[in-house]
């Protein structure tokens, strides 16, 4: 890869990382006034929407084809099936703990991708996965006082959704992430909307300051630019690699939360951290010695 790529992946990478971080404790605000559906559908509906907006600005068309159904495909997993769990997670677990569970995308990545024979299983991939999952192990051991046993489960089905949203985007003709974000999240926020009104939920705009501000936040930066960068994360770099994001996420979302919801934190949490760096630098960032298999 050029180097000029290589730094643009990296600093997407880098700069998403960080703000995603405060999309979980967004989302617990959110969750205390709305319904879990509705409140993710909210977000992505009005998320959809300014993509929308961006693509008329930047001229740009939609997706057409195979293309336009592989951003519906990705965005039913991606925003759809993912956040749908993520939100109902968030409503018993605390940000912080909710988002190291979603560390668990790298190996989930890496795992369907070679499934899918789209990467190979790389003892590197391997041994970064593990060593990451210690330290979230040992972050949430540090933690976590009580655990909601379905809310883990949902945790868990998410990042299987994000780890194959991951694989399929790799394998989708080569579109504007604007588009693709647009036509994901429309398609997100279309089938949150039908399964809020199906589950029963109250469906009703926000009255509280905090929800509004959390809103302001994830919708902007936490949908909009947060998943643009990933998406140029993915162009350059095979899925396993680019969802490292997942593991540096919670570093930045353990201490919002500390700092926002009083999420408590366990002196666990620095050796649990250097144990996560260091999965993230042999998994995704030290430099290859070994050439990499073609895209598929």
């Amino acid at each position: 890869m050029p180097p000029r790529e290589q730094r643009v992946a990296l600093v997407s990478f880098v700069v998403g990382s960080v703000l995603a971080g405060g999309n979980a404790v967004a989302v617990r605000f959110s969750n205390r006034e709305l319904d879990p559906l509705w409140g993710a559908g909210f977000r992505f509906a009005l998320a959809a929407a300014l993509g929308l907006a961006i693509m008329a600005v930047m001229r740009l068309a939609l997706p057409r084809g195979r293309a336009l159904l592989g951003a519906m495909v990705y965005g039913a997993l991606n925003f759809a099936g993912a956040f749908a769990l993520a939100y109902y997670a968030l409503l018993r677990l605390h940000a912080g703990f909710g988002q190291t569970l979603l560390a668990l995308v790298p190996l989930a990545t890496l795992l369907v991708a070679v499934a899918w024979r789209q990467e190979r299983l790389r003892l590197s991939g391997v041994v970064g996965s593990l060593l990451a999952l210690a330290g979230v192990a040992v972050m949430s051991g540090a933690s976590v006082q009580e655990v909601h046993v379905p809310s883990v489960v949902a945790s868990v089905g998410a990042a299987l959704c994000f780890a194959q949203a991951a694989v399929l985007v790799r394998r989708l003709p080569r579109m504007h992430p604007v588009a693709m974000n647009a036509v994901g999240m429309a398609t997100g926020a279309v089938l949150l909307i039908l399964g809020a009104l199906v589950a029963g939920e109250t469906i009703e705009l926000p009255q509280r300051a905090a929800t509004w501000l959390s809103i302001a936040y994830v919708v902007p930066i936490g949908s909009i630019v947060v998943f643009l960068l990933y998406l140029v994360v993915l162009r350059y770099w095979h899925a396993s690699r680019a969802a490292y994001e997942f593991v540096l996420i919670p570093f930045v979302t353990v201490a919002l939360s500390a700092w926002l919801d009083d999420e408590p934190i366990g002196l666990g949490l620095v050796l649990g951290g250097l144990l996560v760096l260091a999965g993230v630098y042999v998994g995704a960032l030290r430099p290859a010695v070994e050439r990499e298999p073609a895209d598929a």
